[in-house]
C-alpha cells in the first residue's frame, strides 16, 4: 500500500492536470461516470487490482489535444492497471469490449484507439482523430531494435516523407498497400545513436504521421522436438477430438487455410499436394522449418500420419526465420502475410505464434474478421502468470490452450479469460522436414488443431460467420474446468465431431450442449 501510495504522489500532477483537461472538455458529470461503471478513463480499483487508466485532452493539435488525445495509464492497484472499474471479466466471442463497459484484462480503449495495457506506470500516446500514435509500452523490448514501420496521413508527398527520412536518419526498407486497412505501411531502418522509443516519440508528433510503432517480434509457440522414429507412436489427438466419426461428414474439403508460420516442407510425403501456393514475406533464403511443417502435418497430414483436416488447401506464407534464439517473425512480415491469405481468399487463418499488443495488427486482424476469415492463434507457452499474448488475446482471434493425452493442462500454458478453448498440443506425433517425424509440444500445435476443426465445420457449413464458429466450438467442448469458462481451459476440450454435428444448426451452436 505505501508504495502504491508513493507512485501516486509521483504521478499526481500529470493524472490531476489531466483530469482537469477531461473536465473542462466533456462536463462536470463525468466523474460521477469515472466513480461507478468506469466512465472516461476507469478512475478506479486506487491500492487495488484495478489501477488507473487513460486521461485524455491535453488542449492542442499537435497529438495531445482535441486530434491527437494523450492517454495515460499508471498502475496504482497490487496487480498493475487493467483500465477498467468493472470487475465481470471479458470472455471472448463479446465482441470488441470497451473497458469502461465490461472490465477486459490488459487493455483500454480511448477514441476507439487501444491506449492501455496491463503493467505498472505504463504511458501511451492514442491515436485519435489527427496525428496522435500508439507508444512504445514502458518496459516493453519484443521489438527489431532499429526499425520502426509508420503510416502517413492521407495527401503526404513523396518530398515531404523524404524530408522527414532525411531528417531523422531513416533508411526506407520497404512499403507496402494493405488494401485490408485501406493503407500503405512503410517500414524503416534507424540510424545508429537513436533508440527507437526514441523516435517513435518524436515522429508521434510529425503532423504527417497518421501512426508510428515499432517493428515488434514474435516467437513460434512449441518447444524444442524430439525425435520420433516412423509410427512409434499413436495419434492420441485422432480419438480425444473424434476425428474419425467427424470424417465422415466432413473432410475440409476445398477449404483454403493460411498457415503464416516458418518455411513448410511442401515435398513431405504426408504433405503432397496439400500445399497449393505460397508467399515469402522475407528476403532469406527459403529453408524447410520444423515448426511451419508440424503445423501444415496437424491440420492437412494425409500419409503415414493423418491431421484433423486432410482434404483443405494450404496457403503457405512463410513470416518467420531462423535465428541464433529461435524463429522470429516482425509485425511488418506478418501483416504481408495476412494480407496475401486475405487476397488469396483464406477462410482461416493459423497463427501459432506471439508476442505484444500491436497496434498495426490489430487493425489488420479486424478488417480480416469484417471479411468472414476465422482467425485462430496459440495461447502461448509463457506459463501461468505470463500477461497475455497477441494476437491470440484480441478480441477477434480464437485463443488455444493446450492440454495432454489425459486432459491435464499444458503446464507452461498461459492462463486468462481470453482463452476460448483447449485442444491436445503435448507429446504430438507431427511431420518433420526431410520425410521426417517428430514429437512436439505447444500451444502451437492445439491452436493448428482448431484450425482444423474449423476447416471441417465450414465444409460442412460454408455460411458460418467467424462469431458463430466461436460459438458452436465452445458449446459443444467437453467441459474440464469446475466453471462453464475458466482461465485454465476457456470452454473446454475441442470435440470435432460434436461441432460438425452441430454445424448446421440455424443460428450456429444454438442446440449445441456443452459436455458436462
Amino acid at each position: 500500500m505505501q508504495s502504491s501510495l508513493r507512485i501516486l504522489r509521483r504521478a499526481a500532477p500529470l493524472l490531476f492536470s489531466g483530469l482537469l483537461a477531461a473536465m473542462l472538455c466533456t462536463g462536470a458529470a463525468r466523474p460521477a461516470a469515472a466513480q461507478t461503471a468506469g466512465g472516461f478513463s476507469g478512475l478506479s480499483g486506487l491500492g487495488g487490482a484495478g489501477g488507473l487508466s487513460g486521461i485524455s485532452g491535453m488542449g492542442r493539435s499537435d497529438g495531445m489535444g482535441a486530434r491527437g488525445g494523450l492517454g495515460v495509464g499508471v498502475g496504482l492497484g497490487e496487480t498493475g492497471a487493467y483500465g477498467a472499474s468493472s470487475t465481470t471479466p471479458w470472455i471472448p466471442g463479446a465482441g470488441r469490449p470497451s473497458c469502461s463497459e465490461r472490465g477486459c484484462p490488459g487493455r483500454h480503449w480511448l477514441n476507439g484507439r487501444l491506449i492501455l495495457h496491463g503493467g505498472a506506470a505504463q504511458i501511451y500516446a492514442a491515436r485519435g482523430g489527427g496525428n496522435g500514435n500508439a507508444g512504445v509500452p514502458r518496459g516493453e523490448w519484443r521489438f527489431v531494435p532499429d526499425e520502426v514501420i509508420t503510416e502517413f496521413v492521407s495527401g503526404a508527398s513523396t518530398q515531404a516523407i523524404d524530408r522527414l527520412a532525411r531528417r531523422y536518419g531513416l533508411h526506407k526498407l520497404e512499403s507496402q498497400d494493405f488494401s485490408l486497412i485501406g493503407s500503405a505501411i512503410y517500414r524503416w531502418h534507424v540510424g545508429a545513436g537513436r533508440s527507437v522509443v526514441n523516435v517513435v516519440g518524436a515522429l508521434s508528433g510529425e503532423r504527417i504521421v497518421a501512426s508510428v510503432q515499432p517493428n515488434y517480434v514474435f516467437t513460434l509457440q512449441d518447444q524444442p522436438a524430439t525425435e520420433a522414429k516412423q509410427g512409434d507412436s499413436a495419434q492420441y489427438v485422432l480419438g480425444k477430438l473424434q476425428i474419425e466419426e467427424a470424417h465422415r461428414l466432413a473432410t475440409g474439403k476445398n477449404i483454403l487455410v493460411a498457415v503464416i508460420d516458418s518455411q513448410i516442407d511442401a515435398k513431405h510425403p504426408d504433405l503432397n499436394g496439400a500445399v497449393v501456393r505460397g508467399y515469402d514475406a522475407l528476403d532469406s533464403v527459403e529453408i524447410p522449418d520444423a515448426h511451419g511443417t508440424a503445423m501444415a502435418g496437424a491440420i492437412a497430414a494425409h500419409g503415414k500420419l493423418l491431421g484433423v483436416a486432410p482434404d483443405v488447401e494450404i496457403l503457405a506464407a512463410r513470416a518467420f526465420d531462423e535465428t541464433p534464439r529461435g524463429a522470429k517473425g516482425t509485425s511488418f512480415a506478418i501483416c504481408k502475410g495476412l494480407q496475401w491469405a486475405a487476397d488469396n481468399g483464406a477462410r482461416i487463418v493459423n497463427m501459432s505464434f506471439v508476442g505484444p499488443a500491436d497496434p498495426l495488427m490489430e487493425r489488420m486482424l479486424a478488417a480480416a474478421y469484417a471479411k468472414d476469415m476465422v482467425l485462430v492463434a496459440a495461447a502461448g507457452n509463457a506459463g501461468p502468470t505470463s500477461p497475455p499474448l497477441y494476437p491470440a488475446a484480441d478480441p477477434d482471434v480464437i485463443a488455444v490452450t493446450a492440454t495432454d493425452s489425459h486432459d491435464a493442462l499444458f503446464a507452461m500454458a498461459n492462463r486468462g479469460a481470453y482463452i476460448a478453448v483447449a485442444a491436445p498440443g503435448v507429446e504430438i506425433l507431427a511431420v518433420a522436414p526431410g520425410q521426417s517425424y517428430d514429437i512436439t509440444t505447444g500451444t502451437s500445435v492445439a491452436a493448428a488443431h482448431v484450425s482444423g476443426v474449423v476447416a471441417l465445420l465450414l465444409e460442412r457449413n460454408g455460411a458460418l460467420k467467424p462469431k458463430e464458429i466461436r460459438a458452436l466450438i465452445m458449446a459443444t467442448a467437453k467441459r474440464l474446468g469446475p466453471a462453464a469458462h475458466s482461465s485454465d481451459y476457456g470452454a473446454g476440450l475441442v470435440n470435432a465431431y460434436r461441432a460438425v454435428m452441430q454445424a448446421n444448426a440455424s443460428p450456429a451452436g444454438k442446440n449445441a450442449q456443452a459436455t458436462q
